[in-house]
């Protein structure tokens, strides 16, 4: 009797995936698994979309500039990401520099960001500055200011994102909502762990659907 083969699984395409951003990108203080976009790439996964595990650009600390200079030193020229996902600037705001520098800069890293998915602005996502202001580590300061401040430096990346066709996606209301609950933080009380982190990649998730549709 002939028994036809098995209809094979349907292949899926495999998108490969860089995350540049700060310590909030790597997650400082938090396991390797808890990286906002490690868990949105496994998020993905489960729903069907092949993205990778994220190559990541990132360091505690950087601001604009120095994410952009070492982008530039890491002699990654890839053109045929998939995927580029940007959360840069709060040490931007938490060093007192300005607004207008910060659009300039973000700006080149839009641009960079695009170059990295070969010129597909669809293909770049941006979350938004958490508010550090409302973290412990931000006890004793003038956290309105702060908060002010973040929601200033949020409305120049929201505006070059839509200027650009860049998907924006905010994030900053999960970080407001922790305040008062220490499950939510790493140990130094400023950085986030898992469980915050898996709220910005399931916010991000949808987005991320609708570019890689």
């Amino acid at each position: 009797m002939y028994t036809p083969a098995p209809t094979p699984a349907p292949v899926v395409p495999s998108t490969t995936y860089l995350a540049l951003g700060d310590s909030y990108t790597i997650g400082e203080g938090a396991a390797e698994a808890d990286r906002w976009p490690v868990q949105l790439a496994k998020l993905a996964q489960q729903t069907g979309l092949g993205v990778q595990a994220p190559d990541i650009i990132a360091r505690t600390g950087w601001t604009t500039a120095e994410l952009q200079g070492a982008i530039q030193a890491s002699g990654n020229h890839r053109t045929d990401y998939g995927l580029v996902s940007l959360l840069i600037g709060v040490n931007n705001q938490y060093r007192g520099q300005t607004q207008a520098l910060y659009r300039t800069e973000f700006r080149q890293l839009l641009a960079t960001a695009e170059q990295f998915a070969d010129g597909r602005a669809g293909h770049v996502v941006v979350l938004s500055i958490p508010d550090w202001g409302q973290t412990p580590f931000a006890k004793g300061r003038d956290q309105d200011r702060i908060g002010i401040e973040i929601d200033q430096f949020n409305a120049v990346a929201r505006d070059e994102c839509r200027q650009a066709g860049i998907a924006y996606v905010d994030i900053t209301f999960f970080t407001r909502s922790a305040a008062g609950d220490a499950s939510q933080f790493t140990t130094d009380g400023l950085h986030y762990t898992g469980p915050q982190m898996r709220l910005w990649a399931q916010q991000a998730l949808p987005v991320v659907q609708g570019l890689l549709k």
